[in-house]
Formats: C-alpha cells, structure tokens, sequence
C-alpha cells in the first residue's frame, strides 16, 4: 500500500476506515474491500491552491475529489466511490460504521475515533484486494459529552436535528459563530478539534446555510 500512502499524502487525504464488501454494497463482485478517504490535518491549505477552487463555480470540492480521487483510483486500478452525485447514493455512513471506526454520537452525527464529530468522507476506493480492517475504541465511551448542550437553540442534542431550527439560529446575529467558525456541537467534541480550519468549517457551513 505504499504507493496509496504516497498518493493520499501528496493530496492531503487519509484513509479513515477499511470495510469488506458485502453482497448488499451492490458493488462490482470483483471489489473485496473499501478505503474510506477523509481529509488530513493539512487538506485545506492543499485544496484552497487547487482549480476547482480557484475557478469559483459551483461546488469546487466535489469536482476536486473526483479529479483527485478519480486519479488515484486509475492508478491502482480500483473503483473510486463518492457520497454526491446521486441518487442513487452510496452507502458512507454504513461503510463507516462497519469499519469499526465510527459510531452514532449523543447527537445523532457519527463520531469518528481519531476526527471526531468533524469526520467527513471525500470519497471511497473499492479494491479486489481483501484487507485487514483495524477497529478501534468509541470516544463518547469515555467522554463528558459536552455536545450534548453545546447548541445554543437545542436544535442539535438529545432529540433529534431539528434544521428549520438550526438554519433560522444560523440567519441571526449570534448565529454568526457557527458560520464563521463551524458548527458549535461538532466543535464541543474534544476528538480531532485540531485536523479543521476555521476557514474549512465556514465553507461547509456555507455550504449547508447558503442564505
């Protein structure tokens, strides 16, 4: 797999989980595991020189991971995957909770062992090889779970996402913290506070709250 770590090192990715395929993926029947591709500590500052950012049109980092994904794929011969582009969607979240590696968080969003509630997936790749996965240990066993009431409106907690109210909160003066600097609850999480920039966390959150 070194040639793998070179490519994904060089774009500022890393692989978050290993799944083996299973007849429900509806994947190739040749594909036996799935890479799952998140963004590494240094990912924004690699993204922000790219194209597709550059180029202003709509969503530069969707067409970024098909470029950069796409080509890694091809160079190993695998199958790239992504969780846009549908329907029909492939199945991320499932994937990630079969890796080992991620779990349902208090809130509701996965939780990620090494990202935390700031885990995001910029694509898969499906190889013919089958590959050992490494489960790991649930944070939120061991965690105050400060999450829980880090929504200023409770829109994001015990119950469940409420978005018509997140959005509404998002549109005011003091929703302007979770614009400019991310999502308050997924920011409480202490695990993996330190791999987002603000600057990353505000273009989701654009993303998601366009108005």
């Amino acid at each position: 797999m070194t040639s793998l770590a070179d490519s994904l090192d060089a774009e500022q990715l890393e692989i978050t989980g290993i799944v083996s395929a299973v007849p429900s993926d509806a994947l190739h029947a040749s594909i036996r595991s799935i890479i799952l591709l998140s963004p590494a500590a240094g990912f924004w500052t690699h993204f922000i020189q790219s194209a597709e950012y550059a180029d202003r049109q709509p969503h530069p980092m969707d067409r970024w991971s098909r470029r950069v994904i796409g080509r890694i794929a091809c160079d190993l011969s695998a199958k790239a995957y992504f969780p846009f582009g549908g329907p029909p969607y492939q199945p991320f979240l499932a994937w990630a909770q079969r890796s080992g590696r991620a779990w349902v968080s208090p809130v509701g969003p996965l939780v990620h062992d090494t990202q935390g509630l700031l885990i995001s997936f910029r694509g898969a790749l499906g190889l013919t090889e089958a590959l050992a996965t490494t489960p790991s240990t649930r944070p939120c066993d061991t965690c105050a779970a400060p999450c829980l009431n880090a929504c200023p409106v409770g829109a994001l907690g015990v119950a469940p996402y409420d978005v018509p109210k997140c959005k509404a909160f998002l549109d005011t003066a003091p929703g302007a913290g979770c614009m400019g600097a991310g999502c308050l609850v997924r920011r409480a999480c202490p695990v993996g506070q330190s791999i987002r920039q603000p600057a990353q966390l505000a273009f989701h959150m654009k993303a998601f709250n366009p108005t």
